[in-house]
C-alpha cells in the first residue's frame, strides 16, 4: 500500500461539513462514510476524516478545541492562483471564512487562508515550481 494521510477533525455538523469540503474540491468516499463519519478524499494521498463529535471522543479523550483556536493549517495546493481565490469564494460561500489571515503574495508563491464551518484552519495555495527550479539553478 503507499503511503496516504487522513486528518481527522471533529465536526459539529457531518452533513454541513461534507458540502463544505465538497464546494471548495473535496470528493467524498462513501465506503468510508456514515452516519458518524465521512472520508473526504483530496488526493490519492491525503485524505480528512470528518468526524462528529461523538465519534471523535472515541479516539481520544482529549477536548475540542474552540472554534476560534488553531492546533494545526493544513495547506492545500491548487493549480493556479485562479483555483486559490475561487477556493475562499466557495468557502465564504458554503458556510467558512474566508481571509482569515492576510493574503500572501510573493509573486512565484500566492495563498489564501480560509477556515471551515467549525474554525479548522486551512491554507489554499498555488506555487510556480518552475520559478523555484530556476533560482535553484541560478544559485
Amino acid at each position: 500500500m503507499s503511503k496516504m494521510i487522513f486528518v481527522s477533525l471533529p465536526v459539529t455538523d457531518l452533513k454541513a461539513s461534507m458540502a463544505f469540503y465538497q464546494s471548495i474540491g473535496f470528493k467524498n468516499n462513501p465506503q468510508l462514510t456514515d452516519e458518524t463519519a465521512a472520508c473526504m478524499v483530496w488526493s490519492e494521498a491525503i485524505n480528512f476524516m470528518l468526524l462528529t463529535h461523538a465519534k471523535w471522543r472515541t479516539f481520544t479523550s482529549r477536548p475540542i478545541p474552540p472554534k476560534t483556536s488553531s492546533e494545526v493549517m493544513l495547506a492545500l495546493s491548487c493549480d493556479s492562483r485562479d483555483a486559490v481565490d475561487a477556493m475562499n469564494r466557495a468557502a465564504s460561500a458554503n458556510g467558512g471564512t474566508a481571509d482569515i489571515n492576510p493574503v500572501e503574495d510573493h509573486g512565484f508563491m500566492y495563498a489564501r487562508d480560509l477556515a471551515d464551518p467549525d474554525g479548522h484552519a486551512l491554507g489554499a495555495m498555488w506555487m510556480d515550481t518552475s520559478a523555484i527550479a530556476s533560482a535553484d539553478k541560478a544559485g
